[in-house]
């Protein structure tokens, strides 16, 4: 859809999936659009699904460089997966909150896996200082 800029799957279950939404209004519209749609083919809805976050998708910017190969030496290999032959960016996996941060070398990372944007903002906090601990960051 171009208002609001989504895509949304339609199963057979009657399930949707809406993705590229930045706010729950967004998704909301999306949905509602989405549902009209379906009512005009003739398709019996009874009601608008509510709309659930399953996944925020995140990006944001440590604001230097980062030597990823450092990283993956100072933190281990228990939470960490850094193959550059197959992705440039290293997999940085969080227990605390329960995302998954992609780190790229030019200190830009993309974090994935959250339910609430106050996960977000923490486990970027959270990698800012665990890597300004180990002087990985001015």
């Amino acid at each position: 859809m171009k208002d609001p800029k989504t895509a949304t799957l339609l199963f057979r279950s009657g399930k949707l999936v809406c993705t590229g939404a930045t706010n729950l209004e967004q998704v909301n519209k999306a949905v509602k659009t989405v549902v009209a749609s379906i009512r005009k083919a003739g398709v019996k809805v009874d009601k608008v699904p509510p709309a659930q976050v399953q996944n925020i998708v995140a990006s944001a910017d440590l604001g230097q460089p980062v030597n990823l190969s450092s990283v993956v030496i100072t933190l281990g290999l228990d939470r960490v997966e850094y193959e550059p032959e197959v992705f440039p960016g290293l997999v940085y996996r969080l227990k605390e909150p329960k995302v998954v941060i992609l780190l790229f070398g030019s200190g830009k990372l993309v974090c994935t896996g959250a339910k609430v944007p106050e996960d977000v903002e923490a486990a970027v906090n959270n990698i800012r200082n665990e890597l300004r601990a180990e002087n990985l960051l001015l």
